[in-house]
């Protein structure tokens, strides 16, 4: 699945929040950080405080940073929210009267995956991202001989 550059810059938004938790942050500090220009990241922060990740305070001294605690936000609320066309799979669904039509059989299976892809970022938080002895293997309780 292929994520959007808004969803990249959220996720690295959300990092850098992660990563600065005791202070706040500035959009301009995170522009320098990852060189990326601070109009699309207002909009980026402005989605991520409507979505409750981030909370945002203007003025001198003022900044933004995590709403939640990063074992709190989970990626694929993260992602469920930053992507817009995630459930753009169109055409006949389950309930159709024609069931066995190629193209409806089609539609649910790429619903069912985008289900799976879903389910197994729910598995994952921003603080597995931030710890880095983290190890998606030991995670997921994937073992050697099952790989």
């Amino acid at each position: 699945m292929r994520l959007t550059r808004f969803t990249d810059y959220s996720l690295r938004v959300l990092i850098y929040l992660g990563q600065n938790r005791q202070q706040r942050v500035t959009i301009h500090q995170i522009s320098e950080e990852y060189d990326i220009s601070k109009n699309h990241l207002m909009k980026v922060v402005s989605n991520l405080t409507r979505s409750e990740f981030v909370v945002a305070q203007r003025g001198p001294g003022g900044g933004i940073q995590l709403n939640r605690a990063p074992e709190e936000i989970c990626l694929d609320e993260v992602i469920s929210k930053t992507e817009r066309h995630l459930q753009q799979f169109t055409g006949p669904g389950r309930d159709d009267a024609d069931e066995h039509c190629a193209h409806s059989r089609l539609s649910n299976f790429l619903q069912y995956a985008l289900q799976a892809y879903l389910e197994t970022l729910s598995n994952f938080t921003l603080a597995d991202v931030l710890d880095p002895s983290s190890d998606i293997t030991r995670l997921l309780e994937f073992s050697e001989e099952a790989a």
